[in-house]
């Protein structure tokens, strides 16, 4: 029985990895090693809410609720999905991988619940559906906001043609910050990108600017 236990537990961990494999791709807060440990901790937690009490069945006064656990796990991987969520200029980081990480732990109690075809299941429509929705299913989706910083040339107006060539590629500027030094300026801006133009493409356009001397994105 025990041996089939850490069946359990190492199908939930090779699930969650999967997983933590798709959001490290994407150079995300979270990756393999923590999708690895939320689920195998997961599946652990539901055998021991499943099986730990067995010796104490037949006592006396005792009532045994198996599903505590289960619901202190959900509520308690809630917070260290919320450790991932954080705000970076006007834009909210992290939604998706602490979902992805709530939703982890829900694979591991499945299949440490014995449940290997619901848990097996789910990771396969998170994996497929994530990589599906970030492909060209994402341009259907609400404009992407991102932040770009510019390294231009300390001429009088070129911050203004960098402005002017947004505005003809349809691209609103939210916000901007500019600090000038004695042969650069270094400027940040917030930009909102609509479904048909991506990040790679708006870095190839702005990077051929000859006022532009260096360009990444945050």
């Amino acid at each position: 029985m025990e041996y089939e236990m850490l069946l359990r537990v190492l199908i939930a961990g090779i699930c969650g990895s999967i997983i933590g494999f798709e959001r490290k791709s994407r150079m995300k807060e979270a990756g393999v090693r923590t999708h690895f440990v939320v689920a195998v901790g997961a599946a652990l937690m539901i055998i021991i809410s499943k099986y730990g009490f067995q010796d104490q069945i037949g006592w006396s006064s005792l009532s045994l609720d198996p599903s505590r656990i289960a619901s202190g796990v959900v509520s308690g991987v809630g917070f260290l999905g919320a450790g991932m969520i954080f705000m970076q200029r006007h834009t909210v980081k992290g939604l998706t991988t602490a979902a992805g990480i709530w939703a982890t732990a829900g694979i591991g109690m499945a299949v440490g619940a014995g449940m290997y075809f619901v848990g097996i299941g789910v990771m396969l429509i998170i994996f497929v559906g994530q990589i599906v929705l970030h492909g060209r299913l994402s341009r259907l989706t609400s404009p992407k906001i991102e932040n770009v910083v510019l390294v231009l040339e300390n001429e009088e107006e070129a911050l203004e043609r960098i402005l002017k060539q947004l505005s003809e590629l349809n691209i609103s500027v939210l916000s901007f910050e500019m600090e000038r030094q004695e042969q650069h300026m270094d400027v940040t801006l917030t930009l909102q990108l609509k479904g048909r133009y991506d990040l790679e493409r708006l870095l190839l356009t702005l990077g051929s600017h000859k006022l532009v001397k260096k360009i990444k994105a945050e």
